[in-house]
């Protein structure tokens, strides 16, 4: 076994994971798993583990490795969590005024511009991720930065569902922000930052169910799967 195939292996099953392949709460075949990806049980088995410990996947002593759930309070949650991580670096950014770093995230934004063009959802939170991310790092500390693409790993398919009703805002909130901080302003960044990626719990409720719906009823639409059950047991937790 070599760091190489088991990173293979790794990053499959989490793109499996992140864009809900596998249903949630069904128990992961490993047997089906393995032939389909090509790969030993040795290498799937690390790849699993480390992602029940990214809370990817869940594991059950003497049940097996588990799809993760959609939990509309989890999701409210890891959205709360990622606006006190996104204001907190605001606040040290403005403190710290790294200018140089934050006139290369304009040019990001210049560069990939402020129409959406005929990218799919999936590019689009592709793209915003990257901003937020790089927004976070200029704060200059890497905890809040990897904590925050974990958290984004997680809510990643919820928001391929939210963007394709945000897909004509997002780019333009994102100037609108960077240059309240461009121009000191940190209070106003503080409330672009609010409006922008603020959500009230009857909106992460709809999000969800919409979520729900095309993962069980609409298979091959934005998760691309066909016949989830070929890589999981049809065993609730």
């Amino acid at each position: 076994m070599t760091a190489s195939s088991v990173n293979r292996v790794y990053e499959t099953v989490k793109d499996m994971s992140v864009g809900f392949e596998m249903r949630p709460g069904e128990r992961i075949n490993e047997v089906l798993l393995s032939e389909q990806l090509g790969a030993s049980r040795t290498p799937l088995r690390e790849a699993l583990n480390r992602l029940v410990a990214e809370n990817l996947l869940s594991f059950e002593r003497g049940r097996g490795f588990f799809c993760r759930d959609l939990n509309p309070q989890e999701i409210l949650d890891l959205y709360e969590l990622r606006r006190v991580i996104e204001e907190a670096a605001v606040r040290r950014i403005a403190e710290t005024g790294p200018a140089e770093r934050l006139a290369g995230l304009m040019q990001f934004l210049k560069e990939t511009g402020p129409d959406e063009g005929d990218r799919d959802v999936r590019e689009l939170v592709r793209l915003d991720e990257h901003f937020h991310e790089a927004l976070v790092d200029c704060a200059g500390n890497a905890e809040m930065t990897r904590t925050l693409r974990g958290l984004n790993e997680r809510i990643r398919f919820v928001r391929w569902i939210d963007m394709e009703n945000r897909r004509r805002e997002t780019q333009g909130e994102h100037l609108a922000l960077l240059q309240a901080l461009l121009d000191g302003n940190r209070d106003l960044a503080l409330q672009r930052l609010g409006s922008h990626i603020g959500k009230r719990q009857d909106q992460i409720m709809e999000v969800v169910r919409e979520s729900l719906a095309r993962i069980y009823l609409q298979p091959g639409s934005l998760n691309q799967k066909s016949g989830s059950g070929d890589l999981a047991t049809r065993e609730s937790k």
